[in-house]
């Protein structure tokens, strides 16, 4: 299985939170799952906060980074602690969907800008189907940016923290500013990966 390269994998902290996971008989699938729920918690806290409520806009960034803890964890415990499970494909992916979904429309709703939020949204998920239909046809998956889940993810956590102290930029709430940012990075990303996998099917198939 091609793993999303994450840098945090190799950190003592990780390694031994993961181990002290498996010890307790938490599956993948179950992390997986929490992950939802943290993005729950950071969509509604985003709402919530209309875009300058302090305490809402700590706990979305928490649960932003919840989130990706959840994602860190569930493939560590799977691969490294040796927990995978038969449906675990399912929940390493699925989950993810659901929560850019949770994560950015919140966002939206929180600034004011509810189509902005879906067309966030709708990039993000672009990108890792554009991902796994490259990977459909036996190629290496493209995880590469500019703005793929870590970046998307890092961007909406500093947007709720900065937010706090500085709501609006050059005219423009926070928010509004990252989730732009978001979309035209996402809607780039998903035409490179796409441009990407195009040239590697033609490249396999010259004589």
């Amino acid at each position: 299985m091609q793993r999303r390269p994450i840098a945090s994998r190799d950190r003592s902290w990780a390694k031994r939170a993961a181990s002290w996971l498996v010890t307790k008989n938490v599956t993948p699938n179950q992390i997986s799952k929490a992950s939802v729920l943290f993005a729950v918690i950071a969509g509604a806290a985003f709402w919530l906060s209309g875009g300058t409520g302090v305490v809402w806009l700590i706990l979305a960034a928490l649960g932003v980074q919840g989130r990706l803890l959840c994602n860190l964890f569930d493939g560590m415990v799977a691969v490294e602690g040796g927990k995978a499970e038969a449906d675990g494909p399912f929940w390493n992916e699925a989950p993810d969907r659901y929560a850019d979904i949770l994560i950015l429309v919140g966002m939206g709703l929180g600034a004011g800008q509810p189509a902005l939020g879906w067309a966030a949204a709708t990039m993000a998920v672009l990108t890792a189907y554009t991902r796994e239909a490259g990977a459909a046809q036996g190629l290496e998956p493209d995880f590469g940016g500019p703005m793929a889940k870590q970046h998307r993810m890092a961007l909406a956590t500093v947007a709720a923290v900065l937010a706090i102290v500085v709501p609006v930029i050059a005219g423009v709430p926070t928010l509004t500013l990252a989730l732009w940012i978001i979309t035209l990075g996402t809607g780039g990303t998903a035409l490179r990966r796409g441009r990407g996998m195009v040239a590697a099917l033609k490249a396999r198939h010259d004589p």
